[in-house]
Parts: C-alpha cells; sequence; structure tokens
C-alpha cells in the first residue's frame, strides 16, 4: 500500500480525494491537513510514501512546507498540487525538493497515476507544466548581465543554492552574519524576489551557475 497524506486548505478537495484514494486498491490516506504549520511533526506521525502539498495554504507556504520536511529526511517524495502556474513557483517547488508539480484540475485518475509514478522513482507533472519547464531553460540568458549582483553578491547566492544556512554563508565568504543578511536584501531587491526559495528558483532558471 502507498500512504499518502495532503496538506490543503480547501476541505472538500481534500475529502474528495482521501475517498478517492481510499476506494483504490494500493492507496491508503495517513492524514489530511488544513494547513502546513505543524507539517514536519505530521509527517513524522504519519510517515507516509507519498505527500501531495498546496503552495497557498494559512501560515506557511506549501513551498516553506517542503523545505523544511527536506530539512529532516529525503523521504517522502512531495507533489505539488496547485492552481499556480507561474515559472517562479514551479522551481521554487522543485528547488526545495519536490519530485513533481500537478495543477488542481488534474482529474483524480491522474493524480493516481502520478503518485504511483514517483513512487517507481519518477517525476510527475501536468504537460503544461512540463512545456514550460523545458521553455525555461531553452530560453537564451545573459550570461554577462546576472541582474548587476556583485560578485559577493553572486557568491552568497551560489552558497544559497548550494543549500548553506547563513552561518555556512558567513564562514565560507568570510563574512559575518549581519553582511551575510546585509548581501541577501540585496539580492532579493536585484532578482525581484521575496524570499530564499524564489531567489534559488531564478538562480536555476536563469543558468546564473552552470
Amino acid at each position: 500500500m502507498i500512504r499518502v497524506t495532503i496538506f490543503d486548505d480547501n476541505r472538500s478537495l481534500r475529502e474528495t480525494l482521501a475517498l478517492v484514494f481510499d476506494a483504490t486498491d494500493d492507496l491508503i490516506v495517513t492524514g489530511t491537513y488544513a494547513d502546513a504549520l505543524d507539517a514536519v511533526r505530521c509527517v513524522q506521525r504519519d510517515q507516509p510514501d507519498v505527500i501531495l502539498m498546496d503552495i497557498d495554504m494559512p501560515g506557511r507556504t506549501g513551498i516553506e512546507a517542503v523545505s523544511l520536511i527536506r530539512q529532516q529526511t529525503t523521504q517522502p517524495r512531495i507533489l505539488m498540487l496547485t492552481v499556480f502556474e507561474d515559472v517562479e513557483r514551479i522551481f521554487a517547488a522543485l528547488s526545495a525538493g519536490a519530485v513533481g508539480y500537478l495543477l488542481k484540475k488534474t482529474p483524480a485518475d491522474k493524480i493516481i497515476d502520478a503518485i504511483r509514478d514517483v513512487m517507481e522513482g519518477g517525476a510527475a507533472m501536468t504537460p503544461s507544466i512540463a512545456l514550460k519547464v523545458l521553455a525555461a531553460f531553452q530560453t537564451p540568458v545573459n550570461a554577462g548581465k546576472h541582474y548587476a549582483l556583485t560578485d559577493k553578491e553572486r557568491e552568497v547566492l551560489h552558497r544559497l543554492v548550494e543549500g548553506d544556512s547563513y552561518k555556512l554563508i558567513a564562514y565560507h565568504c568570510q563574512i559575518s552574519m549581519g553582511t551575510v543578511r546585509t548581501h541577501i536584501v540585496n539580492i532579493y531587491d536585484k532578482l525581484h524576489v521575496n524570499s530564499k526559495s524564489e531567489a534559488v528558483a531564478k538562480a536555476l532558471k536563469t543558468g546564473m551557475f552552470k
């Protein structure tokens, strides 16, 4: 049996998916939650194989929750299930550790297929999302521009992409924690982003460190 946990603030969707999954021979729902505020503890308790994670939830976004879960374990596999189709959120979710990105308009049988696919080691995406990811990688980028980041800001951003904490960034870049924070504020401003996951996603999308 594939153990599935659902995080989504839409009660009707949670209940519908739970009913459909529990009626499927190889799926069992181990938990459903209206927010991801306590996502790590819920996952540790439920021990799911696959998580369906919404993005826009009260208190904590699904992308933030994915990152927190991934800090604790490489398991389970996480599928985003959302209404958002913008490239920034797609890359932020994948950068945080999601292995798939589905839109909520996806039929239930396709969601079930996606759960099975990721359990077998694959990645699952709604076709329109997959096309956007491919298009983003195929878009020519002005490698010399890099959003006017200074050398030190690029170094700090690279450490963010590598997954370093602020403390490790300070160590590797030989700067103070306060200076790290200043650089990160400037990076967010120049990249027009509001979070670490969005900054990492934009860096990956634009191929800054290829």
